[in-house]
């Protein structure tokens, strides 16, 4: 099967990528997830291995001067976004038709849900390179948007739990309409009150997804089902049973995805 435009390493967001934005912002992972579980529920990659992308077609206006307005692809208002997934790429394609940088800003990237066209706050040179770099590894779309968080001073106001202004500087003027703040602070209770995601189970249901092997929600939870989709993928192809938790299981899938050619 040919490969999807966009379609990339995809791997999962490791220990020392998290490690390192922890350090780099001056906050806990805690304030990370927080982000994350608001902005994607906490993954970067579609099932296909394209990052997770929103459309912008008021973005797209502003930027072509409203040259291709259609009330669809390119309009003044926000909205019109139809389902999230794959239908985002069918409304990219249609504007990288008539202009490919203008499209590739107008979307929202990656687990951070950084827009292409803030590219040099996130720290590259033109939006290609960004996209690039997102759509190889969530290590990078952390980086991205820790380097956006910096550059727009709003590493201040996630060190403080300031989620009002936070939300404010990272969703728009409009963010009490979506209660992001109210969200940001949800999230955070919740992880406060409870574990945060295990790398190691994250990555084997990353790579289990990828597989077909349907896991539930990339969560690094090991719930029943994530657990019973790893079983079966070692039953099928013959290896030994280990824990979901263990090392030993993302090296067994991240080899099955070499061998198969789906992890680049």
């Amino acid at each position: 099967m040919p490969s999807l435009p966009f379609q990339g390493a995809g791997r999962p967001l490791s220990i020392a990528g998290l490690t390192g934005i922890v350090h780099k912002l001056g906050v806990h992972a805690i304030e990370i997830w927080t982000v994350l579980a608001v902005e994607t529920s906490g993954c970067g990659y579609m099932p296909d291995r394209r990052p997770e992308i929103l459309y912008e077609r008021h973005i797209f206006h502003r930027l072509t001067k409203g040259k291709y307005d259609d009330g669809d692809i390119s309009a003044p208002t926000v909205g019109g976004y139809g389902e999230s997934g794959a239908h985002q790429y069918d409304r990219l394609a249609l504007a990288i038709a008539k202009n490919r940088t203008a499209a590739l800003q107008s979307c929202s990237w990656g687990i951070g849900q950084i827009m292409g066209e803030n590219y040099a706050l996130a720290g590259f040179s033109d939006v290609e390179h960004m996209v690039a770099a997102i759509s190889e590894s969530e290590d990078h779309q952390l980086a991205a948007m820790a380097n956006f968080l910096v550059g727009s001073r709003l590493d201040i106001a996630l060190r403080s739990r300031d989620w009002a202004s936070f939300a404010r500087g990272y969703n728009g003027p409009n963010y009490a309409i979506h209660r992001y703040d109210i969200r940001l602070n949800a999230e955070f209770q919740k992880y406060s009150a409870g574990g945060l995601p295990d790398l190691n189970v994250r990555a084997a249901q990353l790579y289990l997804t990828y597989l077909h092997f349907h896991p539930g929600p990339v969560d690094g939870i090991a719930g029943k089902r994530t657990c019973s989709a790893l079983a079966d993928f070692q039953t099928q192809h013959g290896l030994t049973k280990t824990s979901i938790s263990d090392p030993e299981a993302v090296a067994q899938l991240s080899s099955i995805l070499a061998a198969t050619s789906l992890l680049l």
